[in-house]
């Protein structure tokens, strides 16, 4: 199906384009575990997390929507995966695990020897977003998916502000909850959340916000003081580049897409400035730049090629904090997403580096050097995951599509019961206003105000407490700015009429 929604590049796959998406699946093949439906997180492995089980769940879909595979091959995968999932053993019973072995499908720790780490709630938000996506595309998998998290204690996952806690073992084996996420990622993982009903409104919130000039771009970044709350704040592409495809860089509540339209306006507008200052950087130094947090072979195993962090642009780092230069690199993922996403002389030199950059047997490698020490040559379900998914954008726009009007089992489950209560699971949240008092009620503040719009231009959201976003390019923009619209509550207006 072609929709051809969304910013960037739209149309059916050429035949390059189709024998990329073909040498991606094949990582998926070649690293499956048949007993349990999981695929291993990095080649040999067999070990995975959350978060590169959303990127095989994108891997299937995509694979399957762009005819690599039948529906009986995705049938009988996504059948699978879904039990293996629902019949996870959990950390000390509230969420999964940070890390699983794919062959037995056992909680284990870093090493892959059986044990917990804590569960990531980054991680656990990039899987709800996928599972929602399967959940609207193939109605019939709903009730089955929605069994999944609702084993899950969300208690201590979800704060009543809003923010969301991961968690970590201390050395004394103790359960310690951290605030887990910063900008670019938090408010990814949160819109997992929102997907499902949980009020992440602060996670869901750019604040503490700063930003940093980088070749004329203003880039944003998380206020947040790492000496302080002992948690880097690196800017990489990763968490805009998902937004963009996944979800069209909307609002989880949008039940439509509207094509060059995102709802979200303030994250259409950071995701170009991400963009921008990486094509700045290689019109001023010759670099190509495409970064993204990769694996690397051997110590440090793995970095966060950062934009800035630390205080530092390009600044590559390990994560012990160490810096890693000689590890930065065009990450496969980055160059073929943001080619996805922005149609541009720039992506097309990015595309050429990378497109042919795989195996026919195992997939795509995490990317090529920097400095001219060649591809690295590994290959991982997240590398693979999101290629597969820029190239599904292409052909179909934003891959969350809005299909499933029945009644949801994740909604009524457990209704006459504590269970709900207990496990803090979202209620039908319904806020009366008292319609004497609309006159007082404070004018709705955006979460980015409209002279913060360089890139894109602002739309009013009919609400008031969002821009929505429109036109976005790689360069300054000069549009007048919207002015707000106050409205009152529906409630709060005579049958039939627009106005109060």
């Amino acid at each position: 199906m072609t929709t051809g929604q969304g910013f960037g590049r739209h149309g059916p796959l050429t035949p390059r384009e189709h024998a990329m998406a073909e040498a991606a699946w094949a990582y998926f093949v070649e690293r499956y575990q048949p007993d349990t439906g999981l695929v291993n997180a990095v080649g040999a492995y067999p070990s995975t997390t959350l978060w590169d089980t959303a990127s095989y769940i994108s891997a299937l879909v995509s694979a399957y929507e762009l005819g690599i595979i039948d529906k009986r091959t995705f049938d009988s995968r996504i059948y699978l995966l879904i039990r293996t999932l629902r019949h996870l053993d959990l950390f000390r019973g509230e969420a999964p695990n940070k890390v699983y072995n794919t062959k037995t499908a056992e909680k284990v720790n870093y090493a892959n020897q059986p044990g917990e780490v804590g569960f990531s709630v980054l991680d656990i938000g990039r899987l709800l977003v996928w599972l929602d996506i399967v959940k609207e595309r193939y109605p019939y998998l709903a009730a089955g998916i929605d069994n999944v998290p609702l084993r899950w204690n969300f208690c201590n996952l979800v704060q009543e502000d809003g923010r969301l806690f991961g968690s970590i073992v201390t050395g004394k084996g103790e359960t310690r909850y951290v605030q887990e996420g910063r900008l670019g990622y938090e408010e990814y993982a949160a819109k997992g959340f929102a997907l499902w009903g949980f009020d992440v409104s602060k996670a869901m919130a750019p604040q503490p916000l700063a930003y940093t000039d980088i070749y004329g771009v203003k880039v944003p970044y998380d206020g947040r003081d790492p000496r302080v709350f002992q948690n880097q704040n690196y800017v990489l592409t990763e968490g805009y580049l998902l937004d963009g495809l996944e979800m069209g860089w909307n609002l989880p509540q949008d039940a439509v897409s509207t094509p060059g339209v995102a709802g979200q306006g303030w994250r259409a507008e950071f995701a170009n400035r991400i963009y921008l200052v990486q094509q700045r950087r290689f019109e001023q130094t010759g670099i190509l730049t495409a970064r993204s947090e990769h694996q690397v072979e051997g110590k440090p195993y793995f970095v966060y090629d950062s934009i800035f962090a630390d205080g530092y642009a390009w600044n590559t780092m390990d994560p012990s904090g160490t810096y890693q230069p000689d590890r930065a690199a065009v990450a496969a993922k980055a160059a073929i997403g943001m080619w996805a996403l922005w149609d541009t002389p720039y992506t097309d030199l990015l595309f050429d580096s990378v497109a042919d950059l795989s195996t026919p047997e195992s997939g795509f490698y995490e990317g090529v050097y920097e400095n001219g020490d060649g591809y690295i040559p590994l290959q991982t379900a997240n590398n693979n995951g999101i290629i597969l998914a820029a190239l599904l954008y292409k052909v179909q726009g934003p891959i969350l599509q809005r299909r499933n009007q029945n009644t949801q089992f994740w909604d009524v489950a457990y209704a006459e019961t504590d269970i709900r209560k207990n496990r803090c699971l979202p209620t039908p949240m319904v806020q009366e206003v008292s319609c004497c008092a609309c006159a007082d009620l404070p004018p709705p503040v955006p979460a980015l105000p409209a002279e913060d719009f360089i890139l894109c231009r602002p739309i009013s959201r009919a609400d008031g407490t969002e821009f929505a976003a429109t036109d976005c390019k790689p360069e300054a923009q000069h549009f007048p700015r919207p002015q707000p619209v106050q409205l009152l509550p529906q409630s709060c207006r005579q049958p039939g009429s627009l106005t109060p």
